[in-house]
């Protein structure tokens, strides 16, 4: 794919040089798409068995992965150790450069090197590889030139296909940075599916912010023990009237002997009960017998979702697991926490 002189010259530099944004960035995304579609090609060709080798590779380690690179691709190299570190792969960025000046004492035995260099040949990273062969360090090489030296002293090389720069001028790494950093999505995504990590351990990593908001379960929130009010269904009109004043959840779940919820018995059917019942009528004859109750384990946004989603959206939801009530939470419980 290339640009016409007419649109996009070579260079925007010299005199009565016109170029059109639009087609510009238009060129930019077409290469950089085009350079993908080449890296997915190769997946199911090619790079398929490097990607398992390098997969059971960084599975083995009882380290970290340690991700390196030089220039553009030391800036893809700290996001692919960063999403690695994430999504439980315990890893960290090494610059390459200060390497060799001390920083080769952050990788200890257990651990295994993962470096990007597009041309494998970056001479700062002769100090990492000299390293690995010198220790007997598990090196995953992340390159385009399967004869380099970086290539050649890997245990893994994963080779991605030569594709041209967005760069007009062939030199700027555009499209090679971007295979780079799908690549290192690809395998990070592919190592987490194998560990059958999950969206509770993906909250361990990102506690915070509107991420950690939507991960949060219905046991982080809901209220258990004495906190929950309960009611026997033997109970009458007047003990359900303290059982719900009690606590501020305006509601109570009606629980058989063995703690299995039978019913729901809120504020709105007491005052409907007592315009047709006195305080002594048991609650069993006004209550919800089929109350929705939610597992502990479900995440509290489609908690939220399911009392939303109501003809009428309920306010009070109760927990049960495996049969059994373990808990309540209540909807202002849940968008005080940021689930939306």
């Amino acid at each position: 794919m290339y640009r016409s002189v007419a649109t996009a010259p070579k260079s925007a530099s010299g005199p009565g040089a016109t170029i059109d944004p639009a087609a510009s960035a238009i060129h930019t995304i077409e290469a950089e798409i085009a350079g993908l579609r080449a890296v997915n090609d190769a997946l199911r060709a090619e790079l398929a068995e490097p990607l398992r080798a390098a997969l059971r590779l960084i599975k083995a380690a009882t380290g970290r992965v340690v991700v390196t690179g030089m220039g553009k691709s030391g800036h893809v190299a700290r996001k692919i150790a960063a999403t690695l570190a994430s999504t439980g792969a315990p890893a960290f960025y090494l610059h390459p450069a200060e390497a060799s000046h001390g920083d080769l004492g952050m990788v200890t035995p257990g651990d295994v090197v993962l470096a990007l260099s597009w041309s494998g040949e970056t001479p700062e990273l002769r100090a990492v590889i000299d390293y690995c062969k010198r220790f007997a360090m598990p090196l995953i090489a992340l390159s385009s030139e399967p004869a380099s030296a970086l290539a050649g002293a890997a245990d893994v090389a994963l080779i991605l296909p030569k594709a041209p720069e967005a760069c007009p001028n062939g030199l700027a790494p555009t499209t090679s940075t971007t295979m780079q950093l799908a690549f290192g999505d690809a395998l990070a995504v592919a190592l987490l599916e194998t560990r059958g990590f999950s969206a509770a351990d993906f909250r361990a990593f990102h506690p915070g912010g509107r991420l950690g908001a939507r991960l949060i379960t219905v046991a982080d929130l809901m209220a258990t023990g004495a906190d929950v009010p309960t009611l026997p269904p033997t109970a009458t009109l007047a003990e359900a009237i303290f059982e719900i004043t009690r606590t501020r959840y305006g509601g109570a779940a009606v629980i058989d002997a063995k703690g299995r919820l039978i019913g729901a018995f809120t504020d709105g059917d007491l005052r409907r009960a007592l315009s047709t019942s006195d305080l002594t009528a048991p609650v069993a004859d006004h209550m919800n017998s089929a109350p929705v109750s939610v597992d502990s384990r479900l995440l509290a946004s489609e908690a939220l979702r399911t009392m939303n989603e109501r003809p009428r959206p309920i306010m009070l939801m109760f927990v049960c697991d495996d049969g059994k009530l373990v808990g309540a939470v209540h909807m202002h419980d849940l968008l005080r926490a940021g689930v939306v």
